[in-house]
């Protein structure tokens, strides 16, 4: 068993046929996830919601953008936001004032202009964070807290692969099974490449199983092609200028402060999986403004937000190859992609079984990072302050699994329980005596979560 191979940080080294699989491979980590957020908008607009070539689009020009707003040293991926799925739910349900005669497709625009105004926000954290200093702000967010805020990304995406999975458990057991065989016994490029051998064979098994008449448990065929026949070889994405008004802005943009707090999070995590101090080098600032500027150009041509991806950092942390522009790779995929609707069609035809299976990997990765933060950095459970902090992220965040709605004025505002885990750790954090870490006194033990005030050596 080859356990301890080392990271790669120059993809180069491996040659280009071997990037160009492990680009692949990141495409179809995202891919799944990201297109499932246009497809449920659509359920809310009845058919006149996001559309998938426009959130491609915006996915790999977005992971581009923020490529160079972070000067090309982060291996993320920014695919569609769950987050906001409850605002554009919100927005379709809109009656009163000028929503009152307009159609589903008429109200879309509007969901988009809000979306802009929260990624407008993100620069503000930003600006706030140039301004005071990392050093400050990351005082706030010891180990104890970013910890299980990790987990909790990780856990509170778990029902989703469940359910994926549930749809056909042999095509779920076979893909998790193939990116286990491969990656534990795997040996050179087969070892690397896990999640892309897993979705290959998987999918492999259900063209067999559907040709020998075999269905999933409910009856529904296993593979469905009828998108794909009625698709076009190549069509531009059908791109829309959003638009503004102040209930659908009051609606979308306090949705922020739940991204913004998965960001930090998922900073944290890559920069745990990496060993690279990403949040000091090239700044928590710069990738806020990369985040954030990306969702908002996205939104203003009728994307959805972009948020930085977990299951590319599952990806990350299975296969050791930790260079950017693997990831960027997997972009211009995704742009190409969206240009090519029959080929998205065909892609999109992939069961949800085996992004189930792909999922149960890439989602227990990205809780085990957390729980990784917690331990590497020493973290004293026998502190009665530490279990309080952690017990009320952890059930903070899985437990509001509808997020929390109240009225700010006569709008309706939710915020999501990861964004209501961070903000009770924070404050716990803040006011509860006893405090037995201190941001910066123990750099080795930042670098493990990435936050250290040091660049550490590369290997």
């Amino acid at each position: 068993m080859n356990q301890n191979t080392e990271p790669i940080r120059d993809a180069k080294s491996l040659g280009v046929p071997k990037m160009l699989l492990l680009g692949l491979q990141h495409m179809f980590a995202m891919f799944g996830a990201t297109i499932l957020v246009p497809i449920l908008v659509n359920n809310y607009f009845n058919g006149e919601g996001l559309s998938i070539q426009v959130t491609l689009i915006c996915a790999g020009v977005g992971t581009i953008f923020f490529h160079l707003c972070s000067k090309l040293k982060v291996p993320a991926f920014l695919g569609s936001s769950f987050a906001f799925l409850g605002g554009f739910s919100t927005v379709a349900g809109l009656d009163t004032g000028i929503f009152a005669d307009m159609s589903m497709g008429e109200k879309l625009p509007y969901a988009c202009g809000g979306i802009v105004v929260a990624g407008l926000l993100y620069l503000a954290l930003a600006l706030v964070i140039k301004l005071v200093g990392i050093h400050k702000v990351m005082r706030y967010l010891p180990p104890v807290v970013t910890g299980p805020i990790i987990i909790c990304i990780g856990l509170g995406l778990a029902p989703s692969a469940v359910a994926n999975a549930s749809t056909n458990w042999i095509l779920a057991l076979i893909a998790l099974s193939v990116i286990i065989v491969f990656n534990i016994w795997g040996k050179g490029m087969f070892r690397i490449i896990p999640i892309l051998l897993g979705v290959v064979i998987s999918y492999t098994a259900a063209l067999i199983m559907n040709a020998c008449g075999i269905t999933n448990p409910d009856g529904s065929a296993i593979l469905n092609f009828t998108n794909v026949a009625a698709a076009s070889w190549v069509g531009l994405p059908p791109f829309m200028w959003c638009k503004f008004d102040m209930t659908a802005i009051l609606v979308m943009a306090p949705i922020a402060l739940a991204t913004m707090m998965e960001h930090i999070g998922d900073m944290s995590a890559i920069s745990a999986t990496v060993g690279e101090n990403f949040i000091e080098n090239p700044g928590l600032h710069r990738t806020l403004a990369g985040d954030g500027l990306a969702t908002s150009i996205s939104a203003l041509f009728g994307g959805p937000a972009n948020t930085t991806y977990g299951e590319n950092t599952g990806v990350l942390e299975l296969s050791k190859v930790y260079d950017p522009k693997v990831i960027r790779l997997a972009a211009c995929y995704a742009i190409v992609l969206s240009f090519l609707p029959k080929f998205s069609e065909l892609i999109s035809s992939l069961p949800s079984a085996i992004i189930g299976g792909v999922s149960f990997m890439l989602y227990g990765m990205i809780s085990a990072i957390g729980v990784r933060n917690v331990v590497e950095n020493h973290v004293d459970f026998t502190k009665s302050r530490n279990l309080i902090i952690a017990a009320v992220i952890l059930v903070s965040g899985l437990g509001f699994s509808s997020g929390l709605t109240f009225m700010a004025g006569t709008t309706s505002v939710t915020l999501t329980g990861l964004a209501i885990a961070a903000l009770a750790g924070i404050f716990l954090n803040a006011v509860l005596p006893g405090k037995d870490y201190q941001f910066g006194e123990n750099p080795n033990a930042d670098a493990s979560r990435g936050v250290d005030m040091k660049p550490m050596n590369k290997k």
